[in-house]
């Protein structure tokens, strides 16, 4: 009943601005209410002419007006730092499109500043967070986000040409309204054409040197696991005059940890159901069997307090960057650009993916690949500023032209068209291959603007993008990689009875693991783990979530069935 994570591919960071540029001609009162300089005249009527021009179906709205706006685009991740303007490709679009971004992003507590501002119906033009986060549907059900299906019909037509009707048909609401449109998504699709492409951000890593220096050990079995992390600790007391970490994890957050959850539970191949009937993972023995690994682990002072207290991104980051950790359950494109700082220092001392642990048939591992869902969704306030602008650039964002301008901004000076192929100059390549801070400085391309990438498009232009150490992880995770957009979406509405049980049994659990590591004893474990399942079964709404679960699941498949007739 966990939240499914989507922290996709390799990403940073944004922030804050916001302008307005269109002018009045009637009043020469421009939008900020300064006087206009009689001069301007004829610059106002060539706008009100370009507003006037009439959108068409194959023509993208964009294109009538590029006269210069700046939209507050709020993304809900403290992570991200990165700035519009000042690289080639905002430039670039800025320069094509006539729109500026300025980014909003929670300085602490990102659902607490959300919170606020649907509190005080405050929400910036563009909202995107992930799909699978309670205020999605809150912010539809308080009418504070706009339906993309009637925007396009009334400004932009063109939409419906370059949204995927697969990804439109998921995200359709039981009012038949769209209001969100997906980043990395696939469709049952873009699994038939691209599936032996796909890669998983869900790993398990070693520090290289550290690892081969214990002799490769097998980390897939319990024993193995245990005993690699105890002779890693005895034989590297130490990283640079700090304690090693032996075992690094995602943070614990109010609904999991991510690591422990599901990137465990696809490690060991546990199904999500069984005979078409919604499995409850947690309840697995082999699962079980392995939490009480960790759980030993912690006994033995291999999981230090830090694992639990302090995991928070910034804070892993930098021990990352330390090379502290010898191994960690981990999703990798959190650390991809400081795996490639510790590769240009030294090539033996950067992570690698292995196997991690297996269940005891030793099946291959069932990572979670994009999903139809895709990892975040976009939306648009109701307080934005210029409906038809705000349609029109999304359009553009999530169209082929769009997102080749995001990955590979400017024919000929980003990119060029090389043996067929449209690729990154060279040394616009080798800087992105070996210094993403620098690329991301200078040119903004390849995924920094993230928010409407389509991974699966993405693919054509990814050429020469396969150096070390990133390429060792993406590639040991394909053929491993599965959906599982079947299992998306399946909770109950949060504002309803069984959403809000549903969400008090989510922090229960997120409660209770941690104090199921730091049980004193296998025995102490089970006391707290039936605690728990007595708990939320005699939750007098259980039955109610099972239900609405199971039928939610049942309708995805359906759904997913029928897309593939499209």
């Amino acid at each position: 009943m966990g939240k499914m994570f989507k922290s996709a591919t390799l990403l940073i960071a944004l922030m804050m601005c916001w302008t307005l540029a269109a002018c009045s001609v009637n009043t020469g009162i421009s939008s900020n209410g300064i006087a206009e300089d009689p001069a301007n005249s004829n610059a106002n009527s060539m706008e009100a002419n370009a507003s006037d021009k009439k959108t068409s179906p194959d023509e993208p709205a964009w294109k009538l007006d590029t006269t210069p706006i700046t939209f507050d685009w709020y993304i809900n991740f403290d992570w991200f730092t990165s700035k519009w303007g000042g690289n080639a490709v905002s430039d670039y679009i800025t320069k094509k499109t006539g729109v500026s971004l300025n980014f909003i992003v929670p300085a602490g507590d990102a659902g607490e500043k959300l919170n606020t501002m649907m509190s005080a119906r405050s929400l910036p033009d563009f909202i995107t967070l992930g799909w699978y986060e309670d205020a999605v549907q809150k912010m539809i059900n308080g009418g504070m986000v706009l339906p993309l299906n009637e925007l396009a019909d009334e400004y932009d037509p063109y939409f419906f040409k370059v949204a995927d009707p697969a990804k439109l048909s998921w995200y359709t609401q039981s009012n038949g309204k769209v209001y969100g449109y997906p980043n990395a998504s696939s469709s049952p699709a873009d699994y038939e054409k691209y599936g032996q492409l796909f890669t998983s951000n869900q790993t398990f890593v070693v520090r290289k040197d550290l690892y081969e220096a214990l002799g490769k050990p097998d980390m897939s079995t319990p024993e193995g696991f245990l005993g690699a992390l105890r002779a890693a600790k005895e034989k590297f007391p130490e990283v640079d005059g700090q304690p090693l970490i032996p075992i690094g994890l995602h943070e614990f957050t109010e609904t999991g940890n991510y690591s422990l959850d599901e990137y465990l539970q696809n490690f060991l191949a546990i199904p999500k159901q069984k005979d078409g009937k919604l499995y409850d993972r947690r309840s697995d023995p082999t699962y079980l069997k392995w939490l009480k690994v960790f759980r030993q682990a912690n006994e033995d002072g291999l999981m230090p307090t830090d694992v639990y207290i302090d995991e928070k991104r910034l804070e892993k980051d930098e021990k990352i960057s330390q090379g502290r950790y010898f191994a960690m359950l981990y999703q990798w494109s959190d650390f991809t650009e400081i795996n490639q700082k510790l590769y240009q220092k030294d090539p033996n001392k950067v992570y690698i993916a292995i196997d991690g642990p297996a269940n005891d048939a030793h099946d291959a591992p069932t990572l979670a690949g994009n999903g139809i869902s895709g990892w975040t969704v976009t939306l648009i306030s109701k307080n934005v500023k210029d409906k038809k602008r705000a349609i029109a650039f999304l359009s553009y964002l999530l169209s082929e032209e769009g997102n080749k301008d995001l990955y590979l901004g400017e024919k000929g000076v980003t990119y060029d068209t090389i043996d067929g192929k449209d690729q990154f100059l060279p040394g616009v390549m080798d800087l992105l291959n070996t210094d993403r801070q620098a690329f991301d400085k200078k040119y903004g391309g390849s995924y920094m603007y993230w928010m409407l990438m389509d991974t699966n498009m993405n693919l054509a232009w990814m050429t020469g993008m396969n150096a070390e150490p990133a390429k060792q992880i993406a590639d040991w995770t394909r053929g491993k990689t599965i959906s599982m957009s079947e299992f998306d979406n399946l909770d109950p509405d949060p504002t309803t009875k069984e959403g809000i049980a549903e969400g008090e049994q989510t922090r229960l659990w997120a409660e209770t693991l941690p104090k199921l590591l730091m049980a004193g004893s296998d025995a102490e474990f089970d006391q707290l783990y039936s605690g728990f399942m007595n708990t939320i079964t005699k939750d007098p709404e259980y039955g109610a979530i099972m239900a609405i679960r199971q039928a939610a699941y049942e309708r995805n498949v359906q759904k997913l069935k029928s897309s593939l007739k499209q």
